[in-house]
């Protein structure tokens, strides 16, 4: 088993969840944000979707892996696009939440390439 990517997975999926929460006013008051609030947690839903399709140990669990993860990648980039235009949030935890968290999608992403034949879980 290589835990290393579903960990990976894991703390994404955690990242996103706590950042929805967030910007639903649930973990620090000041962040809310509605759209990125739903966005973040879509995200963290497809993301947690891909972690289960790893476990799933089937021919297309690799695929879905890398098409969670380029879903979660695409929205992000647009969440730091919304952010650099003026839209949205402009805190410091928002730009240092996206950069990790596009930091963490194309380590995953690398990863996930770089072993096609090996089953990402075993």
């Amino acid at each position: 088993m290589r835990p290393a990517i579903a960990i990976l997975f894991l703390v994404e999926t955690c990242l996103y969840a706590v950042a929805s929460l967030t910007h639903a006013g649930l973990v620090l008051e000041g962040h809310e944000h509605r759209q990125a609030m739903i966005a973040e947690a879509v995200i963290s839903a497809v993301l947690l979707l891909g972690l289960i399709s790893l476990g799933l140990d089937r021919p297309w669990s690799r695929t879905a892996a890398i098409s969670a993860q380029s879903f979660a990648l695409l929205g992000t980039l647009v969440g730091a696009f919304t952010i650099a235009v003026g839209v949205g949030p402009q805190t410091r935890l928002d730009y240092i939440t996206h950069a990790v968290m596009i930091l963490l999608l194309v380590t995953g992403l690398v990863w996930l390439a770089r072993n096609r034949n090996a089953s990402p879980l075993r």
